[in-house]
This record gives C-alpha cells, sequence and structure tokens, in this order.
C-alpha cells in the first residue's frame, strides 16, 4: 500500500477483496483519508455549538503515516508520555494520535477475528455436512448382513449403543497400537492376528504409564538434551484425544485473546505496575494497581491463594522463531528447562497456527513446575497455551489456567495452584540473539509449602520470571560453546556429546527424585528415625537400563545456610575439598580428569573425576559431575560410574544404558527464616530482600541422595535402611557446616 493507507496490513500483504468482506458483513467503509482524519478538539467543539457547521478534517502527511505505523509495530499500546512526545514530533494533536492507535488496535483485532469466523465456518459446514449424511443414513438403513434395506426397529437400542461403543474402541485400539509403535520400535497390529491379553497389558503399562500421567520409554534416551534441545523422544502424557474433548473453543479462543492482550500490557508496562528491585533486574507486581488496571480472565481467585508476579527482560543468543518453536513443542519446552518442568504434554491442539511462524497457535498443555526442594510441592497445571506473531520478528507467547468450569474432563485435577496470563514477548535483535521480556504470574497455595521456603516464593525467587529468563539464557550459551567446532583440549566431538547427554539423564533423574515429580512412581516412607524434614521415597527399578536394578532409596532435606551461594557452590564443586563432605572420597582429594565447559558462566561444566582407592573394585570406579550456576541457583549433581561404561561413552557410544544413581545439592537464592512474606504491615505492597544486606544473608541448600540398597527388586525394604541415608544426610549436612565453620 502506499503511504496514504493508515489502516492497510502490515508490510505489502493487503488482501484486495478485504474491503468488499467487510461491505458484505455490514461495516461501514469510507475512504482511508475519511477513515484515520481524525478531527482536532476545536473542529469538534465547533461542531457541537451549532449542526449547520461542517466538520473539518485534517489528512494525515505520508510521513506522518509512516512515522505512526513504524511507531506501532514497536509499541501497539502507547502510554501517556510516549504520545505527547509523538504529538510533538509529528505536529498533531493528543486525540488524534490516541484515536489513530485505537483505530489501528480495532483493525488488526478485526482480521483476527474473521480468519477465526473462517475457520469456524469451515468447521460448521464439516459438521452440517456429516449430519446430513447420518440423517441420509437413518432414513435409509442398510441391513449389514444382507445389503437390502433394513427392517425398521429391527435393531435395538441397546445394539446400536454397543456397535457405537465398538466403533470407539477400535478406533482407541488404533491409537494405542500407534503409540506402541513409537515407543517401542517394534509393530503392533490393531487388526489381523490376534493379540494376547498379557502383551497387551505389558505394552500398554511401558508406553501409557502406571500413574496415569504417562511413561518414559527409557530413562536413558529420554532425557534434556541441551547440546540441541533434543529431538522431542520424551513421551507424552496420554490424555483422550481431540474428538473426546468436551471443551467449548469458542470460550477458550477468547480467554486466550484476552490473556494475550494482558500479556502484551503487562510486559510493556512500568512503574507504578511494577516495582524494580534494588539490583535493576527482577521486578515485582503491584497488586493493587494491577487490580486497577485488568480484570481476572479466568474467575476469582480462591481466598486462601497467594499471589506472585515478576517481570524480568534479556538478551538470549537464539533467533526468536527458534524459541518459539520449542515452546510450543512441550517435550522441547521440558529439555530445555529441566530443572524447572518435570514433565509436560499437549493434550489438544486447537489450533494449528499458520505456516513455520506458529501465528495464531492454540494448545491445552498438562504440566508439572518443581523447585529443586521436597519442601515445596510440585505445581501441577492444565493451562491454554497461545502463540501470537505481532510483526516480523517479534513473537508473543502466553500462559493462562484453564477455568475449572470450562474443563468438563476433571475440575478438581489440579488445585493447588493456577497460572494468570504468563509468558514472554519474543524481539528479534539481529540474525544471532533476541530479546526476551518473560512475566510469570500465579496464585498458589501457599499453606502446602514449608515455611522455610515461603519467603522465597512470596519473594518471586522459586518460580519466578528471572529463574525462567537465568536458565533460557544458560541454556543458549550452553548451546551455542558446544555447536562450536573450534573447544580447546577437545577434539572428540561425539564422544563429549556423549558424556553430555549421560550428564543431563543424571541432573534430570536427580530432579525427579528430589522433587517426586510423577516420571517415577514413588512411594513415600515414614518409618524410623527420619527427621521431620527429610522426606524419605522408596522405587523399584526392573527394567530401565540406565538404573542399577532392585529397590531405589531417595532422601532429601533443605536447610538454611548462613553463607552466600557463590562461597557453598565454589566449596562443593571443588575436587580437592570433597574429602571434607563425600564418603566416596575415600578421604584423600579428587582429581578432574575430563572436563568440558558448558558455558561461559562460573563453573558450568561436565566432569569425571577419579579418587584414592582403598580396594581394587574402587579402582574401577569414576565421579560423574554435573555442575552450574546463574542467577536463579546453583546445581552440583554426581553419581559414581564405572571406567568401562565411560570409555565406550568417551568414544562416543550410546550413554542409554549406562546404569547410575544420582545424588548432589541444589542452591537455591537465600532469605533469612525471618523474613516473613516480605510484605509491609501498611498496605501490603510487595517488598523486595535485599541482596546485600541483612534480609539476604545465606542461602537455602537441598541435599539429596539416591542409594540402591537392595540389587534384587522384590527384596523389601528394612527399617536400618532408612536410618542409614538419614544419617547419611545428616552427616554430610554436618560436615559441610563444619568445613565453612557454620554455626
Amino acid at each position: 500500500m502506499d503511504g496514504h493507507g493508515e489502516m492497510g496490513l502490515i508490510g505489502e500483504n493487503f488482501d484486495p477483496g478485504f474491503v468488499g468482506r467487510m461491505k458484505e458483513d455490514g461495516y461501514e467503509i469510507r475512504s482511508e483519508s475519511d477513515n484515520f482524519d481524525v478531527a482536532s478538539g476545536d473542529d469538534q467543539d465547533a461542531a457541537a455549538d451549532g449542526p449547520s457547521k461542517k466538520k473539518k478534517y485534517h489528512r494525515h502527511t505520508p510521513r506522518q503515516i509512516q512515522e505512526l505505523e513504524s511507531f506501532f509495530k514497536e509499541c501497539p499500546h502507547p502510554d501517556e508520555k510516549q504520545r505527547m512526545e509523538l504529538s510533538r514530533r509529528l505536529g498533531l494533536e493528543g486525540k488524534q494520535i490516541k484515536f489513530w492507535f485505537q483505530n489501528r488496535r480495532t483493525q488488526m483485532k478485526t482480521q483476527l477475528e474473521r480468519h477465526e469466523n473462517v475457520i469456524l465456518r469451515q468447521e460448521n459446514d464439516k459438521l452440517r455436512a456429516e449430519n446430513d449424511l447420518l440423517k441420509q443414513a437413518m432414513t435409509t438403513p442398510i441391513c449389514n448382513s444382507c445389503g437390502g434395506p433394513a427392517v425398521p426397529g429391527e435393531i435395538s437400542y441397546e445394539q446400536h449403543q454397543l456397535r457405537i461403543e465398538n466403533a470407539r474402541l477400535k478406533d482407541e485400539l488404533t491409537r494405542i497400537c500407534a503409540l506402541t509403535n513409537k515407543f517401542l520400535g517394534r509393530p503392533l497390529s490393531s487388526s489381523g492376528s490376534p493379540i494376547p491379553p498379557h502383551s497387551l497389558n505389558s505394552n500398554l503399562e511401558l508406553a501409557v504409564g502406571r500413574n496415569g500421567f504417562g511413561g518414559l520409554n527409557n530413562a536413558g534416551t529420554s532425557l534434556p538434551m541441551g547440546f540441541e534441545f533434543g529431538d522431542g523422544s520424551m513421551m507424552p502424557i496420554v490424555k483422550p484425544m481431540v474428538n473426546e474433548m468436551q471443551y467449548d473453543r469458542s470460550a477458550f479462543v477468547d480467554v486466550a485473546l484476552s490473556a494475550m492482550d494482558e500479556l502484551i500490557k503487562m510486559a510493556q508496562m512500568d512503574n507504578p505496575l511494577w516495582i524494580k528491585g534494588l539490583g535493576g533486574g527482577m521486578e515485582s507486581l503491584n497488586v493493587e494497581e494491577y487490580k486497577r488496571n485488568f480484570s481476572s480472565c479466568i474467575g476469582m481467585k480462591s481466598s486462601s491463594y497467594a499471589t506472585e508476579a515478576t517481570k524480568a527482560t534479556g538478551l538470549v543468543y537464539l533467533r526468536g522463531l527458534a524459541l518459539v518453536e520449542a515452546l510450543m513443542d512441550a517435550n522441547r519446552w521440558v529439555e530445555m528447562f529441566p530443572c524447572m518442568i518435570s514433565r509436560a504434554a499437549t493434550i489438544d491442539v486447537l489450533s494449528s497456527g499458520t505456516g513455520v511462524t506458529r501465528d495464531n497457535e492454540l494448545q491445552v498443555m498438562d504440566a508439572e513446575f518443581q523447585v529443586l526442594s521436597p519442601l515445596v510441592p510440585v505445581r501441577q497445571v492444565r493451562f491454554i497455551r497461545f502463540c501470537k506473531q505481532h510483526s516480523e520478528g517479534v513473537w508473543a507467547v502466553v500462559d493462562v489456567s484453564i477455568d475449572p468450569s470450562q474443563d468438563a474432563t476433571d475440575t478438581h485435577m489440579f488445585p493447588n495452584c493456577r497460572r494468570l496470563p504468563s509468558g514472554c514477548v519474543i524481539q528479534d535483535v539481529d540474525t544471532k540473539c533476541s530479546k526476551i521480556t518473560w512475566v510469570e504470574h500465579s496464585e498458589y497455595d501457599d499453606n502446602a509449602v514449608h515455611h522455610l521456603l515461603q519467603p522465597l516464593l512470596s519473594s518471586g525467587f522459586g518460580f519466578g520470571a528471572h529463574r525462567w529468563l537465568a536458565t533460557l539464557q544458560r541454556q543458549c550459551d550452553c548451546m551455542a560453546i558446544l555447536m562450536s567446532q573450534d573447544i580447546p583440549g577437545e577434539n572428540n566431538t561425539a564422544g563429549r556429546k556423549s558424556m553430555i547427554k549421560l550428564a543431563q539423564r543424571m541432573t534430570y533423574n536427580f530432579c525427579a527424585g528430589v522433587c517426586a515429580s510423577s516420571i517415577h512412581k514413588w512411594d513415600k516412607l515414614s518409618v524410623g528415625n527420619v527427621g521431620e524434614d527429610v522426606r524419605v521415597m522408596t522405587r523399584k527399578n526392573i527394567n530401565d537400563p540406565g538404573e542399577p536394578h532392585g529397590v531405589v532409596l531417595s532422601a532429601a532435606t533443605s536447610v538454611w545456610m548462613p553463607v552466600t551461594q557463590e562461597r557453598l557452590f565454589d566449596f562443593l564443586r571443588d575436587e580437592r575439598m570433597r574429602s571434607e563432605w563425600d564418603i566416596l572420597s575415600n578421604g584423600g582429594p579428587m582429581q578432574e580428569m575430563v572436563h568440558v565447559a558448558k558455558g561461559m558462566g562460573h563453573g558450568n561444566c561436565v566432569s569425571l573425576l577419579r579418587g584414592s582407592a582403598i580396594n581394587a573394585n574402587e579402582n574401577n570406579m569414576l565421579i560423574l559431575q554435573e555442575t552450574w550456576s546463574d542467577a536463579s541457583g546453583a546445581l552440583v549433581v554426581y553419581a559414581p560410574v564405572d571406567i568401562s561404561s565411560m570409555s565406550v561413552v568417551m568414544n562416543g557410544g550410546d550413554s542409554a544404558y549406562v546404569a547410575l544413581l544420582p545424588s548432589g545439592f541444589a542452591i537455591l537464592p537465600g532469605i533469612s527464616p525471618s523474613y516473613h512474606g516480605g510484605r509491609s504491615e501498611s498496605n501490603g505492597a510487595l517488598v523486595k530482600p535485599e541482596i546485600d544486606g541483612s534480609i539476604v544473608s545465606g542461602c537455602l541448600l537441598t541435599v539429596g541422595f539416591q542409594i540402591l540398597v537392595n540389587n534384587v527388586p522384590t527384596a523389601k525394604l528394612t527399617v536400618e535402611s532408612v536410618e542409614t541415608v538419614n544419617n547419611l544426610i545428616s552427616c554430610t549436612i554436618q560436615k559441610i557446616k563444619a568445613a565453612l565453620t557454620v554455626t
């Protein structure tokens, strides 16, 4: 379009039939200049004085239109200060600027609604055609046996229902067989040769999982892949297919559009909606200001729920479209944030979007969010995810929980948390990086959280935006380094990649044990002399080649440490100081044999350690260790592995069959137990803890161990085994405190 077409489509993709269709729908279409030449305030006042005076219109010049269009692409919702600046720069009145942006936004919304109407009309036509065919079939029934006309009343109502049920079960069997083919790697026919009942049951247990949330197809091959964000190998949660869902799609579209509008506004607004932290990083929501500007799109919250909302902005070394692809794929999303999401799956695809840009894609998803502490319950959420490309190189992805009244499948599935409009706005900066504005807004039941961790969550350090952004930045840095062809001191690319995959599986299983996610079927224990804040669980491993077979015992707890995160992290990852706390070191220092850097950050690496051997068996053991640290916390995870298995891995072999059980430490940003909620008694506003002051004077340390207590899966667990692992945790914490001279 030329410069006078303010209401034209962005770019050159103008549809000539658009105006005609608008007229057919009853819209009043004026010329482009009439549509946007808004009368000044004086002209409107003069028109109000007498009906005989003719309104005057001031046409925008091409330069004004170009400036307005350019600014609209960057900021569709300018505030008063921005409008005044545009008014001064373009020589227009403030009302003209305001009306121009209102009309421009209305036009974009109309185009989106028209696109959705076309899709809905197509679906309606399809349903109408199917209905006509069913009516025709009912008027002229045909006998299945002879092919002739059926006698009315020949088929009873019960028989008709049985046939419908039979057809449904056949479809279900076909779907299960398709899943089995994918995850077992061998064909399983849904017709033809009969399937033995015991064989089908075992296949279903492996493919679907015993806990109803889905199982893993070999933990060794279904792991986070930071090197390339994986290939989506993690098995999704098996839920009813699209045709069995009873969602109100039109209501979901309205909720998604409202959530997207709220996310964009919250990402663009600053003070007073957002209160900046002392360091200028993470911003916290002014709840009262939010209530004045926004209305809830998913109903009122429970009176017992607490609110957490934060915003963070930063650059990542990843193009916007690549990030959008990862966010809209549930498995790749989990692989990108392995310490924050224990599992996720796409339940339904309400709209597949447009082309490769994922524009207007709308999904229903399930996810489990976690903080690396046994004292914080896993958050299970069912939500809508909506992706929208707003302009060239600019996307927004928003999540919002499903209102229980709209979820006909299970209205009480996830009671402890709900996700208000949250997500990220992505803008390409150049060919290598993009700017991310992340907003996290949730309501949760804080009564289920241990008092030691309540300050962490209420201040936004637990599930806040800065944690998502810091994790994304670290993963992107890792990918950039590992994909480099020139890495000093390391020429075996295949061996390096295989070793990193093994370390990622180790870390992923460590997080699953600490947080008790549904990846494994854990049984919680309360026997023996176990500390009040220590959670002990057990499970049996029979088929997974990535772990030793037998009875696995897991124990974890979190404690307050009055030392800085950096000091504690440096101490735990230092192989020379390992003998101070690790019984596997045999009282002597360890030597780092292999070191693979995973990022530019402090201590982000995977390494192989070797200690002093007491006997010949221990001489064959190594320690595989992964460490990382960023603004969201730090991690030190390790597991003993035998030399022969690691030799195969270092030569580029498959790491899926290396059996290991991880143990380690998670360090969370510390807020002193004396910090109660972080809210002012006067107005309830969130008060941020000082990073270098007296409130934040330490960190939270999570200690987790997974131990094989019996190599016979059917063996019974003894009280002595439980007390042994409990004593191991207590002694390890005491040794760390003693080494750091912590009282």
